[in-house]
């Protein structure tokens, strides 16, 4: 059996210390002040993606009518609806139903005979309203 001189014995100066009240105040002013840079900075980018979205998907849209009035009907559907029906000799439509709607949920707005070439296919962006700036500008096939 050995003796008890081996014992650790610890002092108060070797116990880890704890963050104090200040310190951790000033961390969370310092991750507020970064969030306030970097949030408007996603958020715009965010914007403009979904814009780019819209344009492709209406590219795309696009293409399908053009399918349906060159290889199948030999004229343009009524409705974007048209798109999602299964064709004869099809097992499904064109399109899914989900492409038929813009980033922000709502349909693209379809019109046959369009006012700017033989269709018109267009979103009206993050607002929902005619016109608009950013990321409320239309999204518009003819453009």
């Amino acid at each position: 059996m050995k003796s008890g001189k081996n014992l650790n014995i610890v002092r108060p100066s070797q116990l880890q210390r704890g963050f104090s009240l200040i310190e951790i105040l000033v961390v969370l002013v310092l991750i507020g002040l970064l969030a306030g840079f970097l949030v408007p900075n996603i958020t715009s980018k965010f914007g403009a993606g979904q814009q780019k979205a819209a344009m492709g998907q209406i590219e795309r849209i696009k293409q399908s009518v053009e399918e349906y009035n060159f290889l199948w009907n030999n004229r343009y559907p009524e409705s974007l609806n048209d798109l999602t029906n299964a064709l004869p000799g099809q097992k499904e439509g064109m399109v899914k139903s989900s492409l038929l709607k813009d980033p922000w949920g709502r349909p693209y707005h379809y019109d046959y005979p369009g006012q700017h070439g033989e269709y018109d296919i267009y979103s009206y962006g993050a607002d929902g309203q005619p016109g608009g700036e950013g990321k409320n500008a239309d999204i518009t096939s003819w453009e």
